[in-house]
């Protein structure tokens, strides 16, 4: 019988707890401030680095396509090689890279940078909650992560703030500029404070007690390519033509490289980075598709209302930025309610009436226009379309959880949370092939006011959709899990955990 080494139990009210909970929630708000502003950005660095509508979708996309291809992958390596020691390098990762983002003079320049920053991400995301469950002591540990959650959630409704304050007085390179001081802090936060942990379970070498697990670095790569290739098919048809021989290329690789993933993946059974056996739940199986719909209707939408509130409506950066600000609110204050009503009465009514109040929100921000009054024609669909995604955030989580055994949690949390992004990813790459929006269209306010209300339909078909599959397809968990604070990755609205 193998048993890990036991971790270091840290108390809240000492200031090594202090210091580790600081550590983390910074780290954390580096991501959730980038995560949140960065579509605010994309008119002003898209104007100063004369981008085309390509080049923003893949200044969001190629982050969110790292981080969703190795987000599993980087909590691998730190059960492995210390928490610590991975969370580290993702923050200095996630740090140097962001300045290569604030200093980049071309369009190519800033998306490497992104893709570099993607990958930093994926190191520090799992890092940044796995070192509180296994430093703290099992007393302390759900004040910890609530602490974390709470303080986290501030830093999201911060970063409206702060981030387009920054754009309108400065530049959007400061948006990245700003991790530096961070994770000055992080690090010595870290290093002074945050215990060394990691699973003993896990050896490069078999021994007594222990097993043999090998890194499932091929699976992770064959799931980028698969992000990668549909991606570029998706972004480069409406340049080169949908039946052009790269977009045909890209796509074919895409699809081979996803069928490959999934006979690698169901091969190496419970040693895969995703075993395969997780889809012999249905739930489970109905939940991620669940989640690829919503979270793509969410990463459409952010996309497009950043850009044709300053492009089209005229808004400052700050304006537009703290336009989304009561959503946050919504989900930072009714998430936990949500998850106790779906404890209570089962998953299915949330996530069926969630997306569909959502929607109707969507519905009513298709009228905005210029001239448009925030308290008029803004607040009641935003407030509609976060009350939506407050009854299904938390509910959503749960559910994912309870739907598989105990021992696969954080495998099922970790694909969850990359199905969340892979779901922004696409739309993001779609939805302008779909709406007709290519070159310069986004600096148009003809072009961009068609494609920006083309879009909010699409979005709001994809949540109805989603709102008909849980009806259907979603029943009671066989067992209850405890109402949780979200896990995805939320752009532009609430931080990825």
């Amino acid at each position: 019988m193998t048993t890990s080494a036991p971790a270091p139990a840290l108390r809240m009210g000492t200031a090594a707890g202090r210091g580790t909970l600081l550590a983390a929630v910074l780290a954390s708000g580096m991501v959730f401030l980038d995560s949140t502003v960065v579509n605010v950005a994309l008119p002003k660095l898209g104007q100063d680095l004369d981008a085309n509508v390509a080049d923003l979708q893949w200044t969001v996309n190629g982050y969110l396509l790292m981080l969703a291809a190795f987000v599993l992958l980087g909590g691998a390596l730190g059960d492995r090689f210390g928490r610590r020691r991975v969370f580290l390098i993702g923050v200095v990762w996630f740090t140097v890279a962001s300045v290569l983002c604030g200093l980049a003079q071309g369009t190519g320049a800033l998306i490497a940078a992104r893709f570099l920053q993607g990958i930093g991400g994926a190191l520090l995301t799992p890092g940044s909650l796995s070192v509180l469950q296994a430093s703290f002591h099992p007393d302390d540990r759900g004040r910890a992560i609530g602490a974390w959650a709470g303080l986290s959630g501030v830093s999201t409704a911060l970063g409206p703030f702060i981030g387009g304050w920054l754009i309108d007085a400065l530049s959007w390179r400061w948006i990245f500029f700003l991790n530096l001081p961070l994770a000055v802090l992080v690090v010595l936060a870290a290093v002074r404070w945050v215990p060394e942990s990691r699973d003993e379970n896990v050896s490069r070498t078999q021994g007594p007690g222990r097993t043999r697990r090998r890194f499932d670095v091929a699976g992770a790569l064959l799931g980028a390519l698969a992000l990668a290739g549909i991606t570029y098919a998706l972004i480069d048809a409406p340049a080169r033509g949908h039946t052009s021989a790269p977009v045909l290329v890209a796509a074919l690789v895409g699809v081979l490289a996803a069928v490959a993933f999934v006979l690698l993946e169901r091969r190496r059974g419970d040693t895969a980075m995703l075993p395969t056996g997780l889809f012999s739940s249905r739930l489970f199986s109905v939940l991620n598709i669940f989640t690829v719909v919503v979270y793509a209707a969410l990463g459409g939408f952010t996309f497009f209302f950043a850009v044709y509130l300053q492009n089209v409506v005229e808004w400052s950066a700050f304006r537009t930025g703290i336009a989304l600000l009561p959503m946050t609110v919504l989900l930072l204050v009714g998430s936990a309610r949500a998850g106790a009503l779906s404890a209570r009465i089962g998953p299915r009514l949330p996530l069926a009436v969630g997306p569909v109040v959502a929607a109707a929100g969507l519905l009513l921000l298709r009228s905005v226009g210029p001239g448009a009054s925030y308290w008029r024609d803004v607040l009641p669909g935003v407030l509609l379309f976060g009350l939506g995604l407050t009854l299904v955030v938390a509910p959503l989580t749960a559910s994912v959880l309870a739907a598989v055994q105990d021992r696969f949690s954080g495998v099922a949390s970790g694909f969850n949370n990359a199905a969340s992004r892979a779901g922004g990813l696409l739309a993001v790459a779609a939805l302008p092939l779909l709406v007709g929006l290519s070159g310069g269209g986004y600096e148009q306010k003809a072009a961009l006011t068609d494609a920006y209300r083309a879009s909010l339909l699409w979005c709001a078909g994809l949540l109805l959709a989603g709102a008909a599959l849980a009806l259907v397809l979603v029943h009671r968990p066989p067992r209850a899990a405890p109402p949780s604070q979200p896990c995805h990755s939320m752009p532009a609205a609430t931080p990825p955990r």
